[in-house]
């Protein structure tokens, strides 16, 4: 049976992380075993992030309808609760896009949410 070598698949993975690593600065965008950690650890903080994100997100879109309720007398957990118990199931960041773009729709939620606390 015939020898295999690995040279091609090798050189492949190599250029694969090199190619991921196209921009980084120094030795990390040139230099394999370099490259290969910066490479790992970016992609951790990429996994990091995409679940932030959706962290992120939520607490804005609270500020934004905190600080829409407000001027109601009420604040978000009140507002959250009343929906709640008067059957409107609508999701923060819908609510909060109401809130920017139809303040008049916005208000008459707050009136539903005060009537049934």
């Amino acid at each position: 049976m015939a020898r295999v070598k690995g040279a091609m698949m090798t050189r492949k993975r190599r250029n694969k992380t090199l190619k991921l690593a196209k921009s980084y600065w120094g030795s990390k965008s040139t230099h394999f075993k370099m490259a290969k950690q910066a490479v790992k650890k970016s992609g951790v903080y990429a996994y990091i992030g995409r679940k932030q994100k959706k962290r992120d997100f939520r607490r804005l879109w609270i500020a934004r309808i905190s600080a829409a309720v407000k001027p109601y007398g009420m604040n978000y957990s009140r507002f959250m609760n009343g929906l709640k118990k008067s059957g409107i199931e609508m999701n923060r960041k819908s609510l909060s896009e109401l809130a920017i773009a139809d303040a008049a729709a916005f208000g008459a939620l707050v009136e539903t949410a005060k009537k049934a606390l």
